[in-house]
């Protein structure tokens, strides 16, 4: 789950870390009143969307201005006519892609007197099995971009969990981003706050970009992204008030109500799928003959007939898909119970793109014997290699 900058800083806040002061802005007739909760020499408004690159974005609306996402105000009443301008504007960004994305939020911050912009991020590290920190000198920057043009600007540093942060850890990261003396130690107190946020939220990212220090040598959350774990969310209920679901996809809130593991991708072949090996090797062989997977849909081992109705509904309802490629291994889920899910699905919702089928395993007779005894268009497969390229080449002929 994602959630918002503001929100974001203030669950830093809460924890001790620096953060300016700053208030979010929901409707544009709150825009004035929010603006002068507080007082500010320079005010900063910012777009409040699911993706990075909003200060080079640009609004489709001409009334939003030009001068994309984020905008300096000199007073209250500018910060407020500037928030008025962009809410519910649509900014487009390098990734939202051209679509954009619908701002309903805004964060207005007070200004920072910036003397340096640096890069830190806290992440799990797939490759030690680790929490890792993330450090760069070049804050404000794309750091996939560090690590391609500079990587020896980049330090990344496991923490072994039986040990947690270290002050040695804290004291490596403060010298790798060139920090020194008082401001050195703010760092290393950002450190430790930074590293208990992460692992008592069970946060699956945090990136500070920038990370700033002021002309008068103080360390500043600029800039913050926090994303967490979706499957330690019983833990915090208290996280379920920061989700926005204007900013997530309708077709992936749905499957999340029928507890099926959907994400949406920009193909034209939509999987339906049992396993999330099994979903992988699908896409990837679907990709191998020339095509493009329209989601990644694991309907799980022990769903029900209505879980599966409601999953082919959820790819249909999709404009993309163009072709739909069912594919179960029988095991605790049975592949009569997909042939009688998928049948109630089509006479629900009716078919209008291909469809190809491919059972094996449990019950896998009695399943192939209710789809070949039905009145549907299928296309029957004998095994992954040959659905692949029986839905491709029905989609692409």
């Amino acid at each position: 789950m994602n959630i918002h900058e503001y929100q974001a800083k203030q669950l830093l806040k809460e924890y001790g870390a620096p953060v300016a002061d700053g208030v979010a802005v929901l409707s544009a007739d709150d825009a004035a009143a929010s603006a002068s909760l507080f007082d500010a020499g320079v005010y900063v408004v910012k777009a409040q969307i699911h993706a990075g690159g909003r200060g080079k974005g640009r609004f489709k609306e001409a009334s939003a201005g030009d001068k994309g996402g984020v905008r300096i105000a000199k007073s209250a009443d500018e910060a407020a006519e500037q928030a008025r301008k962009m809410l519910g504007a649509t900014l487009v960004t390098k990734q939202t892609g051209e679509a954009g994305k619908v701002v309903n939020r805004i964060y207005i911050e007070a200004g920072a007197d910036i003397e340096t912009e640096l890069y830190l991020s806290v992440l799990v590290d797939r490759h030690s099995s680790r929490i890792a920190f993330v450090a760069s000198t070049e804050g404000g920057m794309n750091i996939e971009e560090v690590a391609e043009e500079a990587p020896e600007k980049i330090l990344t540093l496991s923490i072994d969990p039986a040990t947690g942060l270290m002050p040695h850890h804290a004291r490596r990261l403060v010298k790798a981003l060139g920090l020194h003396g008082a401001t050195a130690k703010q760092g290393q107190k950002l450190m430790a706050i930074l590293y208990r946020a992460f692992t008592e939220k069970d946060m699956s990212m945090l990136e500070i970009n920038p990370l700033i220090v002021t002309k008068s040598g103080d360390v500043q959350v600029l800039d913050a992204k926090v994303s967490f774990d979706s499957n330690a969310e019983f833990r915090h209920p208290e996280l379920e008030a920061l989700r926005d679901p204007s900013e997530e996809d309708p077709l992936e809130l749905k499957a999340a109500e029928f507890d099926l593991s959907y994400v949406k991708l920009e193909g034209s072949i939509g999987c339906m799928v049992n396993g999330a090996g099994l979903a992988m090797a699908t896409m990837d062989i679907i990709k191998h003959y020339g095509a493009e997977p329209a989601n990644f849909l694991d309907v799980g081992g022990g769903a029900s007939k209505e879980n599966i109705t409601e999953a082919f509904k959820i790819i249909t309802s999709d404009p993309g898909v163009k072709g739909i490629l069912v594919n179960i291994f029988g095991g605790i889920m049975k592949c009569d119970v997909i042939a009688e899910g998928v049948l109630a699905a089509v006479k629900e919702v009716g078919l209008a793109v291909p469809l190809v089928v491919r059972l094996e395993g449990t019950n896998v007779a009695l399943g192939k014997k209710i789809i070949n005894n039905s009145d549907l268009a299928v296309i029957a497969a004998d095994d992954l290699d040959d659905a692949a390229q029986k839905i491709v080449k029905a989609v692409q002929g």
